[in-house]
């Protein structure tokens, strides 16, 4: 049976007031759901939809205590809330995905120590903490590679390419001279993402594994489903379901892997995101249920949804003044147009997102 199961009227608390609490809030008021969201920006764009508002700090003990306080259940729409703000929230109300889900993301070193813990397969990675143990990783990585902080990267930051031995000075200061990883550049075919869904009872579903195109470091399109063998469907799957079930994960988890033509292992994990996912936004116009809804099913006790595609889709990311070409892609047939509600359209910044559809005849 469920830990939590909230009735229809209850109140979610989101950590995070983005485009994904955004998302969320909308999901969870199709299921007479109403959430609070706790943002330390005034002008979140979470905020235009949800039925409380908290602007206050991560670590704003008291703020956090009362938010808690005030909801059946909290969960976070970004994987970087301090881990703190996490303990003070259980406090008061259940928290979910755990705190290990979050700690293990939050750390590349971590993550990449207990994927491999697992037995499953990822790039050649060392840890760097000085530029003679970049020297070192250097050598057993091989190069070219990448050097990318443990902490608070995401969308390209807090990363740099090396391409040549001389460059590890130069890349260890760019860096910031901060606990880093180096993880070895493998060829790959395609990037491919997996979204999954657990249950607080354990039941696992899992969308169709799409494939990802990134154009400087940010995700600009997401197709589902991925053009792949049925075989590498099924493995996929597998790998995240031994995530969720390792970290006792409770909502929706991504994991984004990187898939190989005749090389074996043909998948290899890049990172995980104990969240919903960029990568899943396709979801809510192709399924039945969303992954936002599904991961308000999972937090609140309900049976999780139907996660089938009744449609083909190509999900693509409106970065900057993307976003301006709105009027011309809200006329075009079979897709459907998000828009985030920020103010502002700045180069690298996710302004909101279309959904072409294909339906199966």
């Amino acid at each position: 049976m469920p830990e939590v199961r909230l009735p229809p009227g209850s109140t979610i608390g989101i950590l995070g007031g983005g485009q994904l609490g955004r998302m969320l809030s909308v999901a969870a008021s199709r299921l007479g759901l109403k959430t609070h969201i706790y943002s330390d920006e005034p002008n979140a764009p979470a905020f235009d939809v949800a039925a409380e508002t908290t602007v206050a700090a991560y670590d704003d003990e008291a703020a956090l205590a009362r938010f808690a306080g005030s909801v059946g259940v909290v969960t976070c729409e970004f994987e970087n809330v301090p881990a703190k703000a996490l303990e003070i929230a259980g406090r008061k109300a259940p928290v979910f995905p755990p705190a290990k889900s979050f700690a293990t993301a939050q750390d590349r070193l971590v993550e990449k120590d207990f994927i491999a813990g697992l037995g499953i397969a990822l790039a050649p990675y060392a840890a760097v903490g000085s530029l003679g143990d970049l020297n070192e990783g250097l050598a057993r990585v091989k190069i070219p590679a990448l050097l990318k902080t443990r902490r608070f990267g995401y969308d390209g930051k807090g990363q740099v390419m090396i391409h040549t031995l001389c460059e590890a000075g130069s890349a260890w200061e760019a860096i910031g001279e901060t606990p880093s990883v180096l993880e070895g550049v493998v060829r790959f075919e395609r990037e491919v993402s997996v979204i999954a869904v657990r249950g607080q009872d354990g039941e696992t579903r899992f969308y169709d594994v799409v494939e990802n195109v990134h154009e400087g470091g940010i995700l600009a399109t997401s197709r589902a489903p991925a053009r792949i063998a049925a075989s590498t469907v099924f493995e996929a799957r597998q790998i995240a379901g031994k995530i969720a079930e390792a970290l006792q994960h409770v909502g929706v988890l991504c994991v984004e892997m990187f898939q190989r033509e005749g090389d074996e292992p043909r998948l290899l994990v890049n990172e995980i995101a104990p969240r919903v996912h960029n990568s899943g936004h396709w979801t809510i116009d192709a399924c039945p249920v969303s992954q936002f809804e599904n991961h308000v099913r999972a937090i609140c006790g309900w049976p999780l949804g139907e996660v089938g595609r009744h449609s083909d889709a190509v999900m693509t990311n409106l970065i900057g003044a993307d976003v301006e070409a709105w009027e011309t892609l809200a006329a075009e047939p079979n897709t459907a147009v998000h828009l985030y509600g920020k103010a502002e359209p700045r180069p690298g910044r996710k302004m909101g997102h279309v959904t072409r559809l294909f339906p199966e005849s």
